[in-house]
């Protein structure tokens, strides 16, 4: 995930650049971005009644250096029936959410705890990104 948070920030001209790539793990699984709406369903079941984290790498280039950061949260889902997953996948929320949800939208009735940075839930680790500005402006870089 910071390779290819890294990758983006490479493959974008400019003097100033951020990549962000954010995964879903759950029992040393990555649950990343679902194809369909069938591997959807299937992520959130499993997600359901039970804590997963979300992980985000984050990578700011500014000129030739690079700034990386991991940034980890704990989300906690409610227990969720057949109705439930068939609610949240027919708003078609799931599409391109790694593990199939969005905190910031509907996907917010799938959870009962976020246990550390909400930002990087949504998919932007605010406070690692402060932190990697922080970094590169102690460097010298930008």
């Amino acid at each position: 995930m910071l390779a290819h948070a890294a990758g983006k920030a490479r493959s974008v001209p400019g003097a100033v650049v951020l990549g962000v790539d954010t995964t879903v793990a759950i029992e040393g699984d990555s649950l990343a971005k679902p194809g369909d709406p069938d591997e959807a369903a299937s992520m959130l079941r499993r997600l359901a009644g039970r804590t997963h984290t979300v992980y985000s790498g984050l990578c700011l280039r500014a000129g030739e250096a690079e700034h990386v950061r991991l940034a980890a949260t704990d989300v906690v889902f409610r227990a969720l029936g057949d109705a439930d997953v068939d609610w949240y996948i027919a708003q078609g929320e799931w599409e391109g959410r790694a593990g199939g949800y969005a905190v910031q939208g509907r996907g917010a009735a799938l959870v009962t705890a976020v246990h550390g940075d909400y930002t990087n839930v949504v998919g932007l680790p605010v406070a690692a990104l402060i932190e990697a500005m922080a970094s590169a402006r102690a460097a010298g870089d930008c």
